[in-house]
């Protein structure tokens, strides 16, 4: 019997770490090749991690809740091959205080001076990863997570420890002194640390009273708390608005709805007709298509064109179109409609999710006629479709001008003006309702 490593995949570009949620096979079980062992979280996707080998769970290295980097082993499964055996991974690499306890992070002081938990070293016993990060984000003090009881192995902190924990604090139930929150006065060299720690201490904390319910966020709605509040305080946003004359689209997706139905099997939206113009007026306008680094402007030669979906839990997430200047307007169709299913049923994978270079909100499917989207960072545009209504308009004819019933929508273009004027964003947006307006009714699909 060979044992081999089974290894935390790369699961998408800018990926360098992943969660273990849950191990979905045990010690002993019997495992087919591209099965799935366990489910794993990122900071874009859940996904699942199938078996690269066919053989039994011989040993599992990182427990669930634990943060593993991309090339780690995870678990060792013994074949049913002859072979020398590969050494597994020393268990404490993943699960005791390897090279992850060991990396300093900046060190943050309250008024009294006191660590907070940045600083680790005082610690007298080992904090995962996860455990380190929720602390973080919620200002606990090492002293005080010290004095947290844990239910774990060796008495360790769990997740279900500490959000308990801050569950009953934020009720005032905790009996624990905690260090004096943060002056409004610091130094020069303590201002970073305080600015860094602001999300997770509001300025004007939230009264509860008896009858209101307390929810908990979900993870994802944690990450996107937390990527908006820095995308408005990376990027100052602008956003430049023009009205669409899109009459001749609505006739023409009426009048090939139900062939495209009965052929394909699929719906044909307004998304992927959009999404063409889109890519039209990045071509005539490049500039947009660019992302910041510093104080390079990185042009981008790929238009992969973010598309935001609402999940019935509520959330967003943005699945991509890559190259989606290669596409015909068939294509568009089929992989807006497949981005959209399998974003609804927890299916992306975290590629399908990485590499956007430009955004498209569709706000009209809540029925908004506009609206104002947050730029998805590193990128510097995103742009909102509202509602189509019908509108009286004047229009112009052959005898002169009169008045129609015209159908119209908002488009909304926000930029981050850094990097984008006003000239050009005006410009791109402007340029997408020309497109739109000058839809050939006669096209086929």
């Amino acid at each position: 019997m060979a044992n081999v490593e089974l290894i935390m995949p790369k699961m998408g570009e800018s990926i360098m770490e992943a969660t273990i949620l849950t191990w979905m096979k045990k010690p002993g079980d019997k495992i087919e090749q591209d099965e799935s062992v366990l489910e794993v979280a990122t900071d874009k996707v859940d996904t699942e991690v199938p078996s690269t080998h066919a053989g039994i769970l011989q040993q599992i290295l990182a427990k669930e809740g634990e943060v593993v980097k991309v090339g780690s082993a995870i678990a060792i499964i013994s074949t049913g091959g002859e072979g020398s055996a590969a050494p597994a991974a020393p268990k404490a690499e993943t699960t005791t205080n390897g090279s992850p306890a060991k990396e300093a992070a900046p060190v943050m002081a309250n008024g009294n001076g006191a660590a907070h938990v940045g600083d680790f070293k005082s610690a007298s016993r080992f904090y995962s990863p996860l455990v380190k990060s929720i602390a973080k984000e919620e200002g606990v003090a090492v002293a005080e997570l010290e004095t947290i009881p844990g239910t774990g192995q060796e008495g360790r902190v769990t997740k279900k420890d500490i959000m308990a924990y801050m569950a009953n604090r934020k009720l005032g139930q905790t009996v624990q002194q905690t260090a004096p929150a943060p002056q409004p006065v610091v130094s020069p060299s303590s201002k970073p640390s305080s600015v860094s720690a602001a999300p997770s201490a509001p300025l004007v904390p939230a009264s509860i009273n008896a009858g209101d319910e307390i929810i908990e966020m979900d993870r994802m709605r944690k990450m996107i708390a937390e990527r908006m509040v820095d995308s408005k305080r990376t990027s100052p946003h602008v956003t430049s608005f023009v009205e669409a004359d899109v009459t001749s689209i609505v006739y023409w997706r009426n009048k090939w709805k139900n062939d495209f139905q009965k052929r394909e099997g699929d719906a044909l939206t307004f998304t992927p007709i959009f999404i063409e113009a889109i890519v039209q007026a990045i071509k005539d306008y490049p500039m947009i298509n660019v992302q910041v680094d510093g104080d390079r402007i990185i042009k981008k030669k790929d238009i992969n064109i973010g598309m935001a979906v609402a999940l019935p839990s509520g959330n967003l997430i943005v699945p991509v179109i890559k190259n989606a200047d290669q596409y015909n307007l068939m294509g568009l169709a089929k992989i807006v409609n497949d981005l959209a299913k399998r974003a609804r049923e927890n299916k992306l994978k975290p590629d399908d999710l990485s590499g956007g270079t430009f955004t498209v909100s569709n706000v009209g499917s809540f029925g908004n006629v506009m609206g104002t989207p947050i730029i998805m960072q590193p990128q510097v545009a995103i742009m909102a479709l509202g509602a189509v209504q019908k509108k009286p308009a004047v229009i112009e004819t052959p005898y002169g001008d009169s008045i129609a019933i015209r159908h119209k929508m908002f488009l909304s273009h926000s930029y981050d003006h850094r990097v984008v004027d006003g000239a050009l964003g005006g410009s791109l947006v402007r340029r997408v309702a020309d497109y739109l307006e000058k839809f050939d009714f006669n096209r086929s699909i």
